[in-house]
């Protein structure tokens, strides 16, 4: 493992909790699972790279899929399967480095999730080692979702959360590489990578893939989602229903924190 590796391993360990709680009851969760449940069925046997400690792993077992986890963190892993262990679902546990998945485990997969890992890996080459690994272990016909955070949700993050960091010196780092529409990757939350949304589509064109769907994980409503979701039931879902129409309008595209490539291995 590299360095870079063992450094967002150390802080994944180090906040399992914190992860396990950050996308339930949240639009990136809610939506996400939308799209998920158009393609994967009950018996559909699926891989969750860097699904940290089991969120959609467990929701997908809960829907009688048959499911695995693999993540960078032993803390996350060690964490879902205790989970599933309560909850009485199966869940296949492996702890490893997305770049290597299809050395340690077997395929083939009806889907695989790559949701977490092409938010860390700083290195084009790296991002590339990590979809090949994904998708050797994808059956043909088999769909990826493939996650990525983006310059823009970069900085609907800071709008929302945030807003007084706008003045550390520290920001320069990645505004001087959003103004200029390049990808930023380095310090943040740990080590992260960020692309610039208009990069995203040309990255996922060089492997053999069909695209399905191009979409905001959190749509619209990511720039005011603590206000949103505080609202009466009925309310939320107007909104969540209104996100899922939108999710895919390139216009929109940069409103959300998170985007997700769809594609469908072509061979």
């Amino acid at each position: 493992m590299d360095e870079n590796a063992g450094i967002v391993r150390e802080h994944y360990d180090a906040n399992v909790l914190a992860e396990w709680e950050r996308i339930v009851g949240r639009p990136e969760f809610l939506l996400t699972c939308r799209m998920l449940e158009r393609y994967i069925k009950p018996g559909d046997r699926a891989l969750d790279i860097g699904g940290g400690p089991g969120r959609y792993s467990l929701w997908l077992a809960e829907r009688g899929c048959d499911v695995t986890l693999f993540d960078l963190s032993s803390e996350n892993v060690r964490f879902a399967a205790e989970k599933a262990a309560e909850l009485g679902l199966p869940l296949k546990t492996v702890s490893g480095d997305a770049r290597e998945a299809d050395t340690l485990l077997s395929g083939p997969f009806d889907h695989v999730l790559l949701m977490g890992p092409l938010y860390h890996l700083l290195e084009e080459a790296d991002r590339v080692k990590a979809v090949d690994a994904a998708l050797r272990l994808l059956k043909p016909g088999g769909l990826l979702f493939a996650a990525f955070i983006h310059m823009g949700g970069g900085l609907v993050f800071l709008l929302r959360e945030m807003p007084e960091h706008l003045l550390e010196p520290g920001e320069e780092r990645f505004l001087t590489p959003f103004l200029a529409g390049d990808n930023y990757g380095g310090a943040a939350f740990t080590l992260a990578f960020f692309v610039n949304q208009n990069k995203i589509l040309p990255f996922m064109a060089r492997f053999p893939l069909e695209k399905l769907h191009l979409f905001g994980q959190e749509s619209i409503l990511a720039p005011n989602e603590h206000t949103v979701m505080k609202q009466p039931p009925e309310v939320v879902a107007a909104w969540l229903d209104l996100a899922e129409k939108m999710w895919e309008k390139e216009d929109y595209l940069s409103w959300s924190e998170h985007i997700m490539y769809v594609g469908r291995k072509t061979q």
